[in-house]
C-alpha cells in the first residue's frame, strides 16, 4: 500500500478516536480525576468507556493474530518483551501520577487541544518536552 493511504487511514483512525473520547467525556478532566477518585467521589461512568475499549481492543487483537499481515504494513509490530523491568515500572507510574493530577493522558490531551484551553496546552507543552528529554536521554545511552 502506498504511503497515502497509511496516512489516510491513520488520519481517519485518530479522527474515530478523538470523537469517541470527547463522546465519552475522557476530554474532561474533572470526570476523569472523579473516575480516579475511588476513595472519594468516585463517578463510576467511566468504567463503560474502559469496558468499550477493551472489548474493541480484544476484538481486534484476536482478529488480528488471524491475519498473516497487516493491510496497510509489512508486518505487525507487537510488543516481544515480557518483562517487567523497573523502567516500565518508573514509567507506567509515573504516567499514572500525571493522569490522577492533570486529568489528562496523551490522547486525549492531543484530543482535547480542539479546545483551546489553556490547561491542556501547558499539558501538551510539557509532555512533548518530556518526550523530547526521554529522546535525548535514551540516545545518551546508545
Amino acid at each position: 500500500m502506498s504511503g497515502g493511504a497509511r496516512i489516510l487511514a491513520a488520519l481517519a483512525a485518530g479522527l474515530l478516536f478523538g470523537l469517541g473520547l470527547a463522546l465519552s467525556g475522557m476530554l474532561d478532566p474533572a470526570r476523569v480525576r472523579g473516575f480516579l477518585d475511588i476513595g472519594g467521589a468516585w463517578d463510576p461512568s467511566l468504567v463503560f468507556v474502559l469496558g468499550g475499549a477493551v472489548s474493541v481492543s480484544a476484538l481486534g487483537y484476536g482478529f488480528s493474530r488471524r491475519l498473516a499481515r497487516p493491510a496497510l504494513a509489512g508486518s505487525f509490530d507487537l510488543p516481544t518483551s515480557r518483562r517487567i523491568d523497573r523502567p516500565l515500572v518508573l514509567g507506567a507510574s509515573l504516567f499514572g501520577i500525571g493522569w490522577g493530577l492533570s486529568g489528562f493522558c496523551p490522547g486525549p490531551a492531543v484530543a482535547a487541544l480542539s479546545t483551546g484551553a489553556a490547561p491542556v496546552l501547558v499539558f501538551v507543552a510539557t509532555m512533548l518536552l518530556g518526550m523530547a528529554a526521554h529522546g535525548l536521554q535514551a540516545r545518551g545511552r546508545r
